[in-house]
C-alpha cells in the first residue's frame, strides 16, 4: 500500500548532503559525459573514486552535494509519480534500471543521457554526473538520538548532476617556489550544478519510490521541458512566479475590498506561520491552503462574494487542493510600500505605523513618527 507522502524535510535532505565525503559515502565510481554546444557527447566515462586521488574524490563529491543544496520547495521541488506511472510508466521505470543496476546498465545510462540532452537548460559545454550510494540508515530511537550501529534499511539511490562546463580567463600567478610572476593560461573547469535530481525520494528517512527530489540553482528557472522529460511531470510553479500569481489572485479577486489591512492581515498570517514553524522546529514541510487565506478574508471583514471569487481563481491558478508554501509567497523579513516614485519598508512587526487615508480626495499614505527621523542619514524635525 502506498504510504502518505509529505515531501523530504530539511533534516532528510541534510542528512544525505553529509554522505557525500569521501570517508562516508558507499559512491565507488561515478558515470558520465562531456557534452559539447552542438548537443553532441564528445566523451563518456566511468570513473572509479576508490582509485582515484583524495583530492579529486573530495572534488567530485563536492559537485555531486551541491545538487542538495539550496532552499525546499524552491530550489529542491518535490516529484510525485502516481500509480500507474509507478506500474507501466517509462521514466519511472528507466529510474529504477540506473538504481537497481547502480549505474552498471549502459543502456539506461545512454537513455538518461539523451533524454537530458534534449531537454537540457544548459548552453554551452556541460558535464552530465551519475552517481549511485547505498546508505545503512542508522535507526532512530523515540528520543530522536541516531544509533550508528543500528541500521534496518538501506537507501539506494542515483544522485544526477548536469554542471556548466565553463572557460576561465588567463591569469597572473606568482609562484612561491620560483619567486616569479608566471601566466596561468584559460582552462575548461566544471562550474557547480545548475540543475539535477535524486531518485528515489528519501521520506521518513525511508525509501519512497513514488518520489523524486528534483534540483534548479536558480529558484526562478524550473526548467519545466527538462522535468517533463526525466519524471513526465509538470513542473512545478517557480517560488517568484506563486508570489507573483498569489499577488494577482488576492488583488483581482477582493478588487476595492484590497485595502492595506487586508494585505498587511494575510502577510502577518503568514509570517505568523513561518515563524511558529521555525520555533517549534517542525519537519514536516510548511504549506498553506486557500482556506487559511479565506479565514483571514472573513476576520477583515471582506464581502463574502469577494473571499468566494478568491477561492475560485486560487483554484484556477494553482488547482484545486493546492497548498503553497508561505515562504514562496511572503517576505517574512519586510513589509513595502511602493508607488510609482516612493518606496517605503516598514518593519513588520510595526504595521500599526502605517495608514492610508483620503484628504480632500487625494490619496495619502500615512506612516506615525514616534521616534528620530533622518533623510538621507540627516536627523530632521518634524514640525
Amino acid at each position: 500500500m502506498r504510504k502518505v507522502r509529505y515531501g523530504m524535510t530539511e533534516k532528510e535532505i541534510a542528512e544525505l548532503r553529509r554522505r557525500f565525503k569521501a570517508d562516508k559515502s558507499n559512491i565507488s565510481h561515478v558515470r558520465g559525459c562531456y557534452v559539447n554546444e552542438n548537443r553532441e557527447i564528445i566523451s563518456e566515462f566511468d570513473q572509479s573514486l576508490t582509485l582515484s586521488r583524495q583530492e579529486e574524490t573530495e572534488k567530485i563529491l563536492t559537485v555531486l552535494r551541491k545538487t542538495l543544496s539550496g532552499t525546499p520547495q524552491k530550489n529542491l521541488l518535490d516529484i510525485e509519480f502516481d500509480t500507474r506511472q509507478v506500474a507501466e510508466g517509462e521514466e519511472h521505470h528507466l529510474l529504477m534500471a540506473l538504481r537497481d543496476s547502480r549505474l552498471e546498465d549502459t543502456g539506461a545510462v545512454r537513455a538518461l543521457f539523451e533524454k537530458i540532452i534534449q531537454s537540457a537548460p544548459v548552453e554551452g559545454n556541460y558535464l552530465i554526473l551519475l552517481a549511485c550510494d547505498a546508505y545503512d540508515v542508522p535507526y532512530r530511537g523515540g528520543d530522536g538520538m541516531r544509533q550508528e550501529d543500528a541500521s534496518d534499511q538501506v537507501f539506494t539511490y542515483v544522485l544526477c548532476s548536469i554542471c556548466p562546463v565553463k572557460l576561465t580567463k588567463d591569469a597572473l600567478s606568482f609562484y612561491v617556489n620560483e619567486n616569479r610572476f608566471c601566466a596561468v593560461p584559460a582552462d575548461w573547469v566544471v562550474a557547480p550544478p545548475e540543475a539535477g535530481f535524486l531518485f528515489p525520494a528519501f521520506d521518513d528517512r525511508a525509501t519512497n519510490l513514488y518520489g523524486a527530489l528534483y534540483y534548479t540553482k536558480n529558484s526562478t528557472e524550473i526548467h519545466p521541458e527538462l522535468v517533463e522529460a526525466l519524471f513526465r511531470q509538470t513542473a512545478p510553479m517557480a517560488a517568484d512566479t506563486q508570489k507573483e500569481t498569489f499577488q494577482s489572485v488576492l488583488a483581482g479577486a477582493l478588487e476595492d475590498a484590497c485595502d492595506y489591512h487586508v494585505v498587511q492581515a494575510v502577510h502577518d498570517q503568514l509570517c505568523g506561520m513561518v515563524q511558529a514553524n521555525k520555533e517549534n522546529k517542525d519537519e514536516a514541510p510548511l504549506t498553506v491552503s486557500k482556506s487559511t487565506v479565506e479565514r483571514v478574508l472573513q476576520d477583515q471583514g471582506v464581502p463574502q462574494e469577494r473571499v468566494e471569487e478568491f477561492s475560485r481563481e486560487f483554484d484556477r491558478q494553482f488547482g484545486e487542493e493546492a497548498e503553497l508554501s508561505p515562504r514562496n509567497i511572503v517576505s517574512a523579513g519586510q513589509t513595502e510600500l511602493k508607488t510609482p516614485d516612493v518606496r517605503i519598508q516598514v518593519n513588520p512587526e510595526r504595521g500599526d505605523l502605517v495608514e492610508t487615508r483620503i484628504i480632500d480626495g487625494a490619496r495619502y499614505i500615512l506612516i506615525r513618527a514616534e521616534e528620530s527621523v533622518e533623510v538621507n542619514g540627516v536627523p530632521i524635525c518634524i514640525r
